[in-house]
C-alpha cells in the first residue's frame, strides 16, 4: 500500500509533514514496516507501479501490513487520521493493484502543437478541473504540470563584471555554494565513501534567497569577494517546472481518482462537460488512464475473436448441416450475462479484463452444452419420436450430464476466489455457468420449438 503526499509548499519541508503520519503508522497494530521516499518515488520495484519523477514537493510512504486482511481496516483508519489532522496537500491512499494498473484512473490530456503556449494549456486544464471540483464522485485531482514556481534570473552585467574580474562561472559557483553546496572531496569510512560539500551555514542559507543582492561572489584565484548586485541584476520570473510532451506535442493532463465508484460511472457524469470545452485550433483532448487501457486491452482481443467466431460457426453449421441450430445457440448466449451480472453485484467484483476473459470462455461452455442438447434432439427424432416429444425427452435425459459438467467446472474454480487477481474471472464463470445451465435446459428447447414451429400436443 502506498501513501502519496504532494502539493506541499516549498517553504515547509515535506519530511516535516510526513513525520507525524509515519510515526502514527509505525505505532499502528496492522503495520509491519514503513519505507519513506522524499523528492521522488522509489525505483520501479513492482512492474504495475509507475515511479514518480523528481519533485521537491513530493513524498511517499510504502506501508507493509502483517496480512492482506489488515489493508481494509488500515485504509479506513488512515482516511480518518488525514481528515482529523487536516492538510493543504494532496494525500492519496492507494492499494497496489495485481496485474496492469493505472496510477490515475481518470486522465484527460489536452495537447497542442510542439510549441504550444503554456498559458493556453493551463487554461484548458483549469476548465477541466472546474468540472471536477466539488464533484461527489471525485476524491483527488491535479494536473501533471503541477504549480508554477519562481526562479531568480541573474542578468550578467558584462562591462561591470569585467572591471571586477568576475566571470559567469564565478557567479554560478557562488550561488551553488550558497544553496546546494559544492563537492570538494570524499570521506572514506571503511568501504563507504561519503561526499564532502562546502556550503554556507544554515542561517546564511535561509536568508540568502531574500538578500541575494548581497551574496558575495568570489573571483577565480582570489580571496576577495564582491556583492552580487555589483556584477548582475537579479530578476524574479515564473516558470513551469515540468514540461510534458505526448507524441512530440506539448500536453497537460487533468488527473483524478474516483471516489467509491468505478471509472465508467465517473466518466459518464463528466464527459459532456469535457466535450463542451472549446479547443483552440491545433489542440486536442485525449482520454488516457483506465479508458485508454481498457480500449487497448479489448482491441487486442479482436484479432483472435473474429477468426475464432468464424471457425466456431463453421463447425456448428457443418455439424448439424443446418442454419437454425446455430441461431438457437447464438440467441442463448446473451442470456448468460444475467447470471454474470448477478454474481458480480453480489460479490462486489468489477467486470475488468480478467472477467472478460472468463465471459469469453463461458461462451464456449454454453455452446458445448447447447450442442449436446441439440444433438440429442436430432438422435431422438431419428429414432422415430415426434419432434415435440423428442425435445422433452432430450431435455430430461441430458439434464444430468450437463448439470454435472457445470458443477465440476464451478467447483474447480472455487480456489480462485481467494486470489485477488482471478476472483472476478472465478465469479464470472461460477455465476454465469450456473445460470447458463438452467438456460440451456429451458431456453434452448423453447427457441428450438419456436424456430422449427413445433406445435404443442392438444391436451384432453
Amino acid at each position: 500500500m502506498s501513501i502519496r503526499h504532494g502539493g506541499v509548499p516549498r517553504a515547509e519541508p515535506v519530511s516535516e509533514r510526513l513525520e507525524p503520519l509515519e510515526a502514527w503508522l509505525l505505532a499502528n497494530e496492522h503495520v509491519e514496516a514503513v519505507a519513506a521516499f522524499l523528492g521522488q518515488g522509489p525505483p520501479r520495484f513492482y512492474l504495475p507501479v509507475d515511479p514518480e519523477g523528481a519533485n521537491s514537493s513530493y513524498g511517499q510512504l510504502i506501508v507493509n501490513t502483517h496480512a492482506y486482511a489488515d489493508i481494509a481496516p488500515l485504509v479506513g483508519q488512515l482516511r480518518d487520521w488525514v481528515a482529523e489532522n487536516g492538510s493543504d496537500a494532496i494525500v492519496r491512499i492507494r492499494k497496489y493493484g495485481v496485474g496492469p494498473a493505472d496510477t490515475w484512473k481518470f486522465e484527460a490530456r489536452f495537447s497542442g502543437p510542439g510549441e504550444a503556449d503554456f498559458a493556453t494549456l493551463r487554461e484548458l486544464a483549469a476548465r477541466g478541473l472546474a468540472n471536477l471540483r466539488g464533484h461527489p464522485m471525485v476524491a483527488e485531482m491535479r494536473t501533471d504540470m503541477r504549480q508554477r514556481v519562481q526562479k531568480v534570473v541573474p542578468d550578467y552585467l558584462q562591462e561591470r563584471a569585467r572591471w571586477a574580474d568576475v566571470s559567469r562561472e564565478d557567479i554560478a559557483r557562488s550561488t551553488k555554494r550558497a544553496f546546494d553546496g559544492m563537492p570538494i572531496g570524499l570521506f572514506r569510512e571503511g568501504r563507504d565513501l561519503y561526499p564532502i560539500f562546502l556550503r554556507n551555514s544554515d542561517a546564511e542559507r535561509e536568508t540568502a534567497a531574500a538578500d541575494m543582492d548581497n551574496l558575495q561572489v568570489q573571483r577565480t584565484l582570489s580571496t576577495e569577494t564582491v556583492p552580487m548586485s555589483a556584477v548582475a541584476n537579479l530578476e524574479v520570473e515564473w516558470e513551469d517546472p515540468i514540461i510534458v510532451r505526448w507524441n512530440r506535442r506539448r500536453a497537460i493532463t487533468v488527473q483524478a481518482t474516483p471516489r467509491n465508484v468505478t471509472f465508467p460511472t465517473l466518466e459518464a457524469t463528466v464527459l459532456p462537460a469535457f466535450d463542451a470545452i472549446e479547443l483552440p485550433p491545433g489542440y486536442e483532448l485525449f482520454w488516457d488512464g483506465e479508458r485508454y487501457s481498457t480500449d487497448q486491452a479489448q482491441e487486442s482481443l479482436v484479432p483472435g475473436m473474429i477468426p475464432a467466431g468464424v471457425i466456431i460457426l463453421f463447425i456448428i453449421v457443418a455439424l448439424f448441416n443446418a442454419f437454425r441450430p446455430p441461431i438457437v445457440i447464438l440467441l442463448t448466449i446473451p442470456f448468460v450475462f444475467i447470471g454474470i451480472t448477478l454474481g458480480l453485484l453480489a460479490t462486489g467484483s468489477a467486470f475488468g479484463f480478467v472477467a472478460l476473459l472468463g465471459a469469453m470462455s463461458l461462451a464456449g461452455m454454453m455452446i458445448k452444452n447447447a450442442i449436446v442438447l441439440l444433438d440429442q434432439i436430432g438422435t431422438e427424432i431419428s429414432g422415430g419420436k415426434p419432434r415435440y416429444q423428442a425435445v422433452l425427452d432430450s431435455a430430461v435425459s441430458r439434464l444430468r450430464p450437463v448439470a454435472l459438467a457445470a458443477a465440476t467446472t464451478v467447483l474447480g474454480v472455487i480456489p480462485l476466489l481467494q486470489d485477488v487477481f482471478w476472483v472476478s474471472m472465478a465469479v464470472t464463470i461460477m455465476a454465469g455457468l450456473s445460470f447458463g445451465t438452467i438456460l440451456t435446459m429451458v431456453v434452448v428447447p423453447v427457441l428450438y420449438c419456436t424456430l422449427y414451429k413445433v406445435p404443442s400436443p392438444e391436451r384432453p
